[in-house]
């Protein structure tokens, strides 16, 4: 079990952070969050990315922040900041007031076991919650940590070693992690309404290491690592939720000494996996760059990244334009939109439209029933269905294994 005790304040509101994800970013757009260098100190910056230009709000607190701080954005424009003491982890919520930097404290998780690391996970959907995990020995521990009535709760505890973290659905119910038992890595389910109930998410091959990057409630696309085609040395994959086809693994997403990270699904392409596009960070001896590959494509198109590109950073607009933030010292607070190569070739202008809220509504119950995924039983009192249950891709037969 993971050691850990909420330590709550007097007052309360209604791994370090991995180098691939240097800015997070709200899961509508509007807000992201970094830590930002002056000189040797460190600070918390809000950036706002729903105008007609982003800005960026300094956070400084009374003094500078470590370096392995993690912050996050709210959906409220409030930022999310975890500092660590002495094995204790900290929340705050912090917001500008007028020339300063407002503060309120959320309570605290001490992790008495020194193998224990917290960190938080990706920003929930509904962008008022925020998840952290506890990884420990044997155990991991699901806290929510802002949002809740009293401070830190502890949610769950999950038997084995869990790394990763994707959403796979707008109301941010059911979380998918990369679970370790036994030296094996299998992508699983955790459903937050029930009471952090298990279910397995994904399994290729007995022996292989599965897990989750990604995932686009809207189509379903899941953006998978699985070294099942090639035991030992991890390939990138993708495949449907809920789909009983077998996950592939195109070669266009094999770069000889390359490093590809996806970080963003192109949104709004309803019950459209295929049509999806996928921005990847591509790290070479050279740098850092930018690829976009969408499955009915089957290549893989490379673009050079903005100069000073928060790199593993953006996001995509739902008619297709690639958004990434960067900052330089004559441009502290930028975001490139980028023109890529639609499906078929074409580049794609920029411009954007929101998906209408009627469709919105449906999106879930869509996917589950063309996808064959079973739902949950409505119950009498419920004001909205209840979120559809991931069907496991499990064993899906690696003979047929698509590799174009």
């Amino acid at each position: 079990m993971t050691a850990c005790a909420i330590e709550p304040t007097a007052e309360n509101g209604d791994d370090d952070p991995t180098p691939d994800a240097p800015c997070a970013i709200t899961a509508d757009g509007t807000y992201a969050a970094r830590l930002a260098r002056d000189g040797d100190s460190w600070f918390p910056e809000r950036w706002t990315l729903d105008g007609p230009e982003p800005y960026a709000v300094p956070l400084p607190a009374h003094q500078p922040e470590e370096p392995g701080t993690e912050v996050q954005p709210m959906a409220d424009g409030r930022v999310l900041i975890r500092r660590l003491s002495q094995r204790r982890h900290a929340f705050s919520l912090l917001y500008p007031t007028g020339p300063g930097t407002g503060e309120l404290l959320l309570g605290a998780v001490e992790c008495p076991d020194e193998d224990t690391v917290l960190r938080l996970l990706p920003p929930a959907p509904c962008g008022q919650r925020a998840y952290a995990v506890a990884v420990g020995r044997r155990s991991t521990a699901l806290w929510l940590v802002a949002g809740g009535a009293f401070g830190p709760e502890h949610l769950a505890e999950i038997p084995g070693r869990c790394s990763g973290g994707v959403w796979l659905d707008r109301r941010g119910r059911m979380l998918a992690l990369d679970r370790e038992v036994g030296g094996r890595t299998k992508a699983i389910v955790v459903d937050l309404e029930r009471g952090g109930e298990v279910s397995p998410l994904l399994q290729i091959a007995a022996g292989s290491d599965d897990r989750l990057l990604l995932a686009a409630p809207d189509s379903g696309l899941l953006l998978i690592s699985s070294d099942a085609p090639s035991p030992g040395k991890p390939r990138l994959g993708w495949g449907v939720l809920g789909s009983s086809l077998p996950v592939r693994f195109p070669e266009s997403l094999r770069l000889a000494d390359r490093a590809l990270t996806p970080f963003a699904i192109q949104p709004g392409q309803v019950l459209q996996p295929e049509s999806c596009a996928v921005g990847l960070r591509i790290d070479g001896p050279f740098g850092s760059w930018v690829g976009v590959w969408r499955p009915a494509d089957r290549r893989l198109h490379q673009l050079a990244a903005p100069d000073g590109w928060l790199a593993g950073s953006g996001l995509w607009t739902v008619d297709g334009v690639l958004r990434l933030p960067y900052a330089t010292e004559a441009e502290p607070c930028g975001v490139a939109r980028m023109a890529v190569p639609a499906a078929g070739g074409e580049e794609r202008g920029s411009g954007s439209y929101e998906v209408p809220a009627e469709i919105a509504s449906e999106i879930a119950s869509e996917i589950a029933e063309v996808a064959g995924a079973a739902s949950d039983a409505l119950e009498p009192e419920a004001p909205e269905p209840v979120a559809p249950r991931p069907v496991p891709l499990q064993q899906a037969p690696l003979a047929r294994l698509v590799t174009k």
